[in-house]
C-alpha cells in the first residue's frame, strides 16, 4: 500500500505540473506543491441484488484538492454533465481516473470545475473494489493572479481545506448547492 501511494503521489506531482505549466502558474504550484498530503481509502461495493442499480455513494463532488481512483474490472462510477445527464465512466483495472476537488477549483479560479459524481451499482457477481488517493492542501489556497483578470475576476477568497472540509458537514454546508461557493465564495 505504501509502494502504490507513493507511486500516486508521483502522479499527482506529474499532473500537477501539467496543469501549471498550462496556465502559467508553476510558481504558485510550487508554494503549495511542499503542503500536500495524501489519504488513501480503500472501498468495497458489494454487488446489487435484483434488476434495479442501487446507490454505492449519493452524488457529491469530492472536497479536497485533487483525486485518483483506480478500480477493478467492475465499474459503477458516473459523472454528471452540464445538461444533468448521468454518464458512465468505463475505464480499465490498468488506468485512473483523476478528477479535481473543491480545493482544486478554488485555486484555478473556476476555471477547472470539481465534477459531480456518484457510484451506482449494477446486478452482477462481483463487487467493486476502488483504491482512491485524495490530494489535500494544508496550507492556506490562493488563487494564483494569473489566473485574477478582467475576463475572471476573483470568484474565491483564500481558505483553509480542513475548516472547510468541516464546514461541509454542518447545518449550513449539507443544505447548500454548492458548499465550496458558500463557504468561500466571493
Amino acid at each position: 500500500m505504501l509502494m502504490y501511494s507513493k507511486a500516486v503521489a508521483e502522479l499527482d506531482q506529474i499532473v500537477m505540473k501539467m496543469v501549471a505549466a498550462s496556465y502559467g502558474i508553476e510558481e504558485p504550484y510550487e508554494s503549495i506543491r511542499g503542503s500536500t498530503t495524501y489519504l488513501l481509502k480503500p472501498t468495497k461495493y458489494l454487488s446489487a441484488q435484483g434488476n434495479e442499480k442501487i446507490a454505492g455513494i449519493h452524488p457529491h463532488t469530492d472536497r479536497c484538492f485533487m483525486t485518483y481512483l483506480h478500480q477493478n474490472e467492475v465499474n459503477g462510477l458516473q459523472i454528471k454533465a452540464k445538461d444533468g445527464e448521468w454518464i458512465d465512466v468505463d475505464y480499465p483495472p490498468s488506468s485512473f481516473v483523476v478528477m479535481a476537488g473543491d480545493a482544486f477549483m478554488v485555486w484555478t479560479n473556476g476555471r477547472i470545475k470539481a465534477p459531480t459524481h456518484r457510484v451506482m451499482l449494477s446486478t452482477g457477481n462481483k463487487d467493486r473494489f476502488v483504491l482512491g488517493i485524495f490530494a489535500t492542501i494544508r496550507d492556506q489556497i490562493l488563487v494564483p493572479q494569473q489566473l485574477v483578470d478582467e475576463d475572471h475576476p476573483l470568484q474565491f477568497h483564500a481558505f483553509d481545506n480542513s475548516k472547510y472540509t468541516h464546514f461541509c458537514y454542518t447545518e449550513e454546508g449539507l443544505k447548500s448547492e454548492c458548499p465550496v461557493k458558500t463557504y468561500c465564495g466571493v
